[in-house]
Parts: structure tokens; C-alpha cells; sequence
């Protein structure tokens, strides 16, 4: 089933340019994406000085902290471009619009502070696998948040644009049990 938060909607609708539709994919299929990804040189997320709980691998691009640019990465994998084009066949978007990929390990008690992805990047969507999690999103109104919580389940897909992706951060508390996502992004025109 597939929910698009509309436009028009009241406040526990969420961020106006959040979609999300649930199982996106079948369970073999994930098995098989969390079997991949647990088999990568996944490295601690590293931002600065500083080293995050998470484990991570970037394809197409990455966001180099310490440059504070983006750098080339390895090639996208061949065994997450049929997911890529799946993912960007139901956002609408062109076959290749994915340029960055980024798989990330979560374990239990690890999440994501919040924040906004890097202005490098336009369109984010998320497949999330292997456990559920609430994922955030707050803005500024006032001199209060506005706030919105979206549970994402294993095999569920997120789409992040407008000010859902310009104007809300987000962030995920920590997780119950091991998650897995896989993070396309497609990148801003210049």
C-alpha cells in the first residue's frame, strides 16, 4: 500500500514531499540486500574529527568532512542498480537520476542525529530493511518545533523532496534491533 502525504494535508499528515510506501520489496529480496550489504567493507561514519556508531559504504559520491566537498567513490554496485531502478521508477524519476548510494548497518542502540542531507543532493529516498524505526522530522515554526513522526517497517521505501527535504531535518533515535538501509540520492542541478 502506498501513502503520499498530500500537499494540502493537516498537521499529522507530515512534511509536504514526504512519500512512503510500504513492502517495496519482498522479504527474499531483502534478505538478499541485507546479505550484500553485511558483506561490504562497511566503515564507521566519519565526519570530522569525529567517528559515528554507524557503519557505512558510499557509492557514486561521498560527503568528505574533512574536505568539506564531495569526492568520488567507488562505482555504484551491480547488484543495487535493479533496486536504483526500481526506486526511481516509483518517484518518477529518469532511469539514472541515482548518482550517490549509501548503505549504512545500524546496531541496536545506534541512530542518526538530526540534521539535513548535503545541499549537494536533491531527491533522497530511503529503503529501509531488516528492522523497523521511527523516523523524525522537525522544522522550526516560531518560536516552537513542528514535529512528525513516521514509522518506516523493514521493506519500506521513504521519498524525501521539497521542504520536506529543504525545510524539515530529520533523524532516527536509536533502534531496537539491527537496520539496514540503502540511501539514493540524486543530485542537484547546477
Amino acid at each position: 500500500m502506498t501513502q503520499q502525504l498530500d500537499l494540502f494535508a493537516g498537521p499529522q499528515a507530515g512534511p509536504t514531499g514526504l512519500r512512503y510506501a510500504d513492502n517495496f520489496i519482498d522479504a527474499t529480496a531483502e534478505q538478499e540486500l541485507i546479505g550484500r550489504i553485511a558483506a561490504l567493507p562497511l566503515q564507521r561514519f566519519q565526519f570530522g574529527a569525529f567517528e559515528g556508531n554507524r557503519r557505512v559504504a558510499s557509492f557514486g559520491y561521498r560527503y568528505d568532512y574533512a574536505l568539506q566537498r564531495l569526492t568520488e567513490a567507488d562505482p555504484i554496485p551491480v547488484w543495487v542498480r535493479p533496486v536504483a531502478r526500481q526506486v526511481e521508477a516509483w518517484a518518477g524519476l529518469a532511469e539514472g537520476s541515482v548518482q550517490q548510494v549509501l548503505c549504512t548497518e545500524y546496531e541496536a542502540g545506534v541512530g542518526i542525529g538530526w540534521h539535513r542531507d548535503k545541499p549537494h543532493f536533491d531527491k533522497v529516498l530511503g529503503l529501509s530493511l531488516g528492522s523497523p524505526c521511527k523516523f523524525r522530522f522537525r522544522r522550526r515554526s516560531g518560536d516552537r518545533w513542528e514535529r512528525h513522526t513516521l514509522e518506516a517497517l523493514p521493506r519500506s521505501l521513504y521519498l524525501m523532496d521539497g521542504e520536506a527535504r529543504s525545510q524539515w531535518e530529520h533523524s532516527i533515535p536509536p533502534v531496537e534491533a539491527r537496520r539496514y538501509s540503502i540511501t539514493f540520492r540524486t543530485m542537484k542541478q547546477r
